[in-house]
């Protein structure tokens, strides 16, 4: 099965060990930056690929 370009809570609570509500947090965080650059965002989902770059861009 080809990988998802978005992800939604469900997704992101399973991948990051969390709840789906603290999971909306989240992606609302990264969606509000996303705004910011002057991306076009989607309620309840994030890109795959942004939210790969963000969880392991601090890992050593």
């Amino acid at each position: 099965m080809k990988e998802k370009n978005f992800l939604t809570a469900a997704d992101v609570a399973e991948f990051m060990g969390i709840s789906v509500p603290t999971a909306y947090k989240v992606i609302r965080k990264l969606n509000d930056e996303l705004k910011h650059q002057g991306y076009i965002t989607i309620a309840g989902k994030i890109s795959r690929i942004y939210f790969e770059k963000k969880i392991y861009s601090n890992v050593a």
